[in-house]
């Protein structure tokens, strides 16, 4: 084996160009691999370190179509079947009141958000902003640059104050201090009171403004209901019975008894997160079984530069048996060299790929997300799991072939 091995590398050597060209395939297929583990892996580090500025211990309730209502819009909105006319109103305040007084329940607050142009002495831009209760800066990881946060005060007294995203201060105001300035909202007029320290936010945290509820609602929307409501748990293993309680509580209030038409959701961080998992898996899969398709055809592609190379050989295969080499000597030494392109292929193919996820990374913090690079063990096992079980399948045959050769014919081959 070790004499068939020295041979191998004797025979690749000989023709390093083609040998590159060979394991080409294999080396995007095993480098799109792990660069797509990777950068899975450091997505999934992003999306833990977003859920982690809620706090591991909260809950999400969110309004929702309900599947009737779903069905009543798709009958009449006309071609098409848009739900953009129907708006879910139920949720109020008293609902947050409410389960703020269940017993696992530590503090809550609500959210509305909408779109609205922005302006400071002729900087114009157009931001979503987020209304939410003075309580979210009880509950929210998020820190100041500079400034401070609205108080309970001049939230319910509809105080006309913003507090900035990075970006929004940035683009406004320059080098200016935004502190203390006044900043057209829609046709009102804010004072700045307050900016968030740059968040790399997943979604888009750096280019919002952030309002009063009650401003918001009252003065921006004209409207008296919540959107989303953020719930701050003091056990968070017993969050499966507060969701319970919780649906009990809103189902009463909002009048249903058949929960199949619940006007809201109300989802923990595990379960959003799961959700999440179900669809990057979906396209981890996906990319993974696009990267298989390069695998293969470099596979193919080996198969078919290796009968190529028993056909240059053939009068050196004819010398060798009629030495007294045997078939499993032919075979070993054929496939010993399919492998070892495939191999070659497959360690090229993993730190091209551990070198594109870095690259990856480094952009990734560049922009102040939260991502960390790393190269998952299992990523590499299947690098060389798929490099092996290559080189054996697709060099098999042209390898058989090398060794069912008659020496004879194989002599006389020219």
């Amino acid at each position: 084996m070790i004499k068939a091995f020295k041979q191998s590398i004797k025979a690749l050597l000989a023709n390093p160009g083609r040998t590159l060209l060979t394991m080409l395939g294999i080396v995007i297929g095993i480098g799109t691999v792990i660069l797509v583990l990777s950068a899975g892996a450091g997505f999934r580090s992003l999306i833990d370190a977003e859920l982690g500025t809620y706090g591991t211990n909260t809950l999400f309730i969110e309004t929702r179509v309900p599947p009737t209502t779903k069905n009543l819009a798709a009958n009449t909105s006309g071609p098409g079947g848009s739900f953009s006319g129907v708006v879910i109103s139920s949720f109020k305040q008293r609902d947050l009141d409410e389960i703020k007084k269940l017993g696992n329940v530590v503090d809550n607050y609500g959210i509305v958000t909408g779109l609205a142009p922005v302006s400071y002495r002729g900087n114009n831009k157009s931001v979503i902003y987020y209304g939410a209760s003075a309580e979210r800066f009880n509950i929210d990881k998020n820190t100041l640059s500079e400034g401070r946060f609205y108080t309970q005060a001049e939230d319910t007294g509809g105080a006309q104050v913003v507090v900035l995203g990075a970006n929004v201060a940035k683009d406004l105001f320059a080098q200016d201090d935004p502190i203390g300035k006044l900043l057209r909202v829609g046709t009102l007029n804010f004072q700045v009171i307050g900016v968030y320290t740059a968040q790399g936010a997943l979604g888009g945290g750096d280019d919002l403004i952030y309002i009063p509820l009650t401003t918001a609602q009252k003065k921006l929307l004209g409207i008296d209901y919540i959107t989303v409501g953020i719930v701050q748990l003091q056990d968070i293993n017993q969050s499966d019975s507060t969701i319970s309680e919780i649906q009990t509580l809103m189902r009463r209030n909002h009048n249903i008894t058949d929960p199949n038409k619940d006007d809201f959701k109300v989802q923990s961080q595990a379960q959003a997160l799961d959700t999440f998992n179900t669809i990057f898996n979906g396209i981890t899969y996906l990319l993974i079984a696009i990267a298989t398709i390069s695998l293969i055809v470099g596979g193919v592609g080996i198969m078919n530069i290796m009968y190529v190379v028993v056909t240059e050989r053939t009068a050196e295969i004819g010398l060798k048996k009629a030495l007294g080499a045997r078939e499993s000597d032919i075979l070993n030494e054929f496939l010993i060299e399919s492998i070892v392109v495939t191999i070659l292929g497959g360690i090229i193919g993993i730190a091209g790929g551990s070198f594109l996820g870095w690259v990856v990374s480094v952009i990734a913090t560049s922009a102040h997300l939260a991502w960390t690079f790393s190269v998952p063990f299992y990523a590499i096992a299947i690098g060389f799991g798929v490099s092996a079980v290559i080189g054996i399948s697709f060099g098999v045959f042209p390898a058989r072939s090398a060794a069912k050769m008659d020496p004879i014919e194989a002599l006389r081959y020219e």
